[in-house]
């Protein structure tokens, strides 16, 4: 019984770290979209 909570808790903790990954990859896209409209912005923008 304790050997199967384990893989259990294993599994559980490898879900969550993907999760986390999956989340942080989006933030990042979001931020890297964010900061690329702006120096797009500013560079068509100069006069």
């Amino acid at each position: 019984m304790k050997n199967m909570e384990e893989k259990m808790a294993k599994k559980n903790i490898k879900g969550i770290t993907l999760i986390a990954l999956v989340i942080t990859i989006v933030i990042l896209l979001i931020l890297a979209g964010v900061a690329i409209a702006t120096i797009s912005r500013r560079k068509w923008n100069i006069k």
